[in-house]
């Protein structure tokens, strides 16, 4: 009996040693998959405070709209697709993408091409009649109206609401009377006029233009190249938020009127004094639902890492409002760092914009998007769990990889991060050629290419792309294998240092660090490809597993 016993307590020692073990096991595995799943960048400090931007993306020329609890934000999408990305928060700090309003661009033809800025310059985004509106231009075709009962769509097609060159950025307006008006500005590339505002009547349904329109303000001399203007009223007063003296060197202006076709008053309202923060400008005026507070939102423009979003706290005085913090007592607000997060009687979750890529869903993350509207055959999602890329074939006007429409990409995350992503190459046909890009004006990119020897490792960079210059190829390995992890790491002066491994352990770096560079009016991307040299009747394709967005090591 006693030896019954000690087995018996043996037993039971054993168990508990298994589950404290697989206990340990379980929060270590735990502990890896939030490391893996950390942010490269939160701007919810967690103590009730924020750090700016608020979005550290290329979200550039953003409009909200806040309905119930719930904001609402677009943002200029210039060539990608899908276009007009909507992203959503609670309280102003944390947000998600949650849909795009245009799955593709129109012309459909035109832009089945890449046209690197030109598409979707600032839109509007408001709420009426129990729907959602985004007023969007193309500075080569109009202004255009998409609406949506759900902000995640579905959107309706696009409707032409007033054609002309060089229209943009519209802000639709609704009086109290009911009578719609709609403001713009010019883009003087197409028009050959710019620094001035515009407001034009509309019918009642906000679905067409119905007048010539009415000089409302001339920058000419005092404010150039005024732009970007976002119609609002309040206490009698009619404003318009506008920004003005060019990016990234411009401020934001404020003007006011009793009447909506001025005259108009002005007043400069934010710039950038002593601060690091340029610009600071192009945005939208919102309040908290109590409507006790308010707050501007606004880009910074960064270079290679586009135009960033910020938020600013905002007060008014004798009916002008004052954004950001007045630290030197001018009279004009500078833009804040650090803040107290929006008052909006709740906390919630630390959210960002999607950046990894596991590929088990049926679709696409909302984070990609491509150079130009896409073929059914550009890619499929496989039931094993892959993104697949099928090779499209190189035209012969294609000077290199910046006129390639067929690239999947999202925008940089964060000051500083680290891509991870694995994939499996299977070419078809000498030429073809798969991989890892960073792109913009100038890009690199790590590529295996189908060769007579095998599959060869090369090294990938050109420079001014956009002027059609070659690019420069570094030959690393051939490989027997097909399957390769890439890394890129990210400092946070843009300075990007591809890596390779075959085992996923075992990396080494590429010799040369490239700078990243920003695109036609957008920030620096990095994303996926696959191409080949000629069209047959099949293609050969790579499949990646995952694709990883993670806090750099370095910080």
């Amino acid at each position: 009996m006693k030896h019954k016993r000690i087995s018996w307590h043996a037993a039971i020692s054993f168990i508990v040693c298994c589950l404290v073990c697989m206990f340990y096991l379980s929060s270590f595995a735990q502990q890896k998959q939030t490391e893996n799943n950390r942010p490269a960048w939160i701007s919810d400090l967690g103590n009730g405070k924020y750090r700016n931007p608020v979005i550290f993306a290329d979200y550039s020329d953003p409009d909200l709209c806040r309905v119930g609890n719930d904001y609402y934000l677009v943002a200029s999408s210039f060539d990608a697709v899908p276009g007009l990305p909507i992203l959503h928060s609670k309280d102003l700090v944390n947000w998600k993408i949650i849909g795009h309003a245009l799955p593709q661009l129109i012309p459909v033809h035109h832009f089945a091409k890449t046209q690197h800025g030109n598409g979707v310059w600032a839109p509007a985004i408001r709420y009426h009649n129990d729907s959602f509106y985004i007023y969007y231009p193309d500075p080569d075709f109009g202004i255009y109206l998409v609406k949506a009962k759900r902000p995640e769509g579905p959107w309706t097609k696009p409707l032409w609401v007033l054609k002309g060159k060089g229209l943009i950025d519209p802000c639709p307006f609704w009086d109290d009377d009911g009578q719609a008006y709609l403001i713009h500005a010019f883009a003087g590339s197409r028009a050959g006029i710019k620094s001035i505002l515009v407001i034009h009547k509309m019918n009642r349904a906000g679905t067409q233009v119905i007048d010539k329109g009415v000089i409302v303000y001339d920058g000419h001399g005092i404010d150039p190249t005024i732009e970007g203007p976002k119609l609002y009223k309040r206490n009698g007063y009619y404003y318009i938020f506008a920004p003005a003296g060019g990016v990234p060197q411009g401020y934001q202006l404020v003007l006011r009127s009793k009447h909506i076709y001025g005259p108009y008053e002005r007043k400069v309202v934010m710039h950038q004094g002593n601060t690091s923060i340029n610009g600071p400008h192009q945005g939208a005026w919102i309040t908290t639902p109590d409507g006790k507070q308010d707050w501007f939102i606004h880009f910074r423009d960064m270079g290679a890492y586009g135009r960033v979003t910020y938020l600013e706290p905002m007060k008014w005085i004798n009916d002008w409002p004052l954004i950001g913090i007045d630290a030197d007592k001018d009279g004009i607000g500078e833009p804040v760092e650090t803040y107290p997060k929006p008052d909006v009687g709740k906390t919630y979750p630390v959210e960002v914009p999607q950046t990894s890529d596991e590929f088990n869903s049926r679709q696409l993350g909302l984070q990609w998007q491509w150079q130009a509207n896409p073929q059914a055959t550009w890619y499929y999602l496989t039931a094993s769990g892959y993104l697949r890329l099928y090779a499209q074939p190189m035209q012969p006007h294609y000077r290199n990889y910046w006129d390639v429409p067929n690239i999947l990409m999202q925008k940089f995350p964060a000051p500083q991060f680290e891509v991870v992503t694995k994939l499996q190459f299977h070419p078809l046909q000498k030429g073809d050629r798969a991989g890892l890009i960073i792109m913009g004006m100038n890009y690199a990119c790590l590529a295996p290419t189908a060769t007579d020897q095998g599959i060869q490792l090369d090294y990938i960079t050109c420079m001014h792309a956009d002027e059609g210059q070659k690019e420069q190829i570094s030959h690393l390995i051939t490989s027997a294998d097909s399957t390769f992890y890439f890394r890129v790491s990210v400092n946070e002066h843009a300075q990007c240092r591809f890596a390779y491994s075959l085992n996923g352990k075992d990396f080494v770096d590429v010799d040369s660090v490239f700078t990243a560079v920003q695109g036609k009016w957008i920030g620096a991307k990095i994303g996926l490809f696959c191409t080949s040299n000629m069209q047959t009747n099949d293609a050969g394709y790579v499949d990646v597993d995952w694709f990883r967005v993670l806090p750099s090591k370095d910080k």
